[in-house]
């Protein structure tokens, strides 16, 4: 048993050091309010801001804007906005999206972030900006504040949620929890190796293209079984 635990230990020690030389792809930075608040309120990305520390600067620099709050507020009263949510969670891309959280390289990142005095001087930097500050008080007297606060008076508003529920895309995303195919792919993203990252990418390379990685995962299978199994004891006679 010794040996098979020091055989995992070697595997998961080297998926680590391939999840490091991995690139991530570029995630896509908002530019706008409403961008940001599009992507805040998508379950297939919310958590991106979440996954790099650099993307969290991003965010919380974003979140320290007013505009940004009045826009989710405002797509808050849309009901074309729950229905995305609603649908978005039964999309195996929200799945994905949180399970990528199993990477290590997530953890290594916000390690080093946490011993990186820049990145807590960015924050600082974020959180004593006067400008920010004075930008909160002058919301409440901002045209986009008003707008949405005459948005509460406008019955066209409580017309649209009360005809949201006849609205053939609400009834498409509550008919979904009938259809097979949404089981499917949930059940497909959860066999998906590229859903947890490198831990199930380890498993998923081919003996013959392993350049580079330490331990080939095939070979690693055939020395466990090739250990001695335990016995069990016998009665006594």
């Amino acid at each position: 048993m010794n040996r098979i635990s020091i055989l995992f230990t070697a595997l998961i020690v080297s998926g680590i050091a391939h999840a490091a030389d991995v690139a991530a792809p570029a995630p896509t930075t908002p530019t706008t309010p409403q961008a940001w608040a599009g992507k805040m309120l998508d379950p297939t990305q919310n958590a991106a801001a979440f996954k790099d520390p650099a993307a969290f600067q991003q965010w919380s620099n974003a979140m320290m804007n007013p505009a940004t709050s009045m826009a989710m507020m405002q797509s808050g009263m849309d009901p074309n906005t729950a229905l995305r949510m609603l649908s978005g969670m039964m999309n195996p891309a929200a799945m994905q999206n949180y399970m990528q959280f199993t990477d290590p390289a997530i953890a290594m990142k916000w390690l080093g972030a946490g011993m990186d005095p820049r990145f807590a001087t960015a924050l600082l930097g974020q959180g004593i900006n006067p400008n920010a500050y004075l930008n909160m008080m002058q919301a409440p007297m901002s045209p986009q504040m008003m707008n949405m606060g005459a948005q509460m008076m406008n019955p066209g508003m409580y017309g649209n949620w009360m005809a949201a529920p006849m609205n053939p895309a609400a009834m498409n995303t509550m008919m979904a929890p009938m259809n097979p195919n949404m089981y499917m792919n949930m059940m497909g993203a959860g066999m998906n190796p590229n859903t947890y990252g490198p831990w199930g990418q380890m498993m998923n390379m081919p003996s013959g293209q392993m350049s580079g990685f330490p331990i080939d995962p095939a070979a690693l299978m055939k020395m466990i079984q090739m250990l001695p199994m335990p016995v069990a004891p016998q009665p006594a006679k």
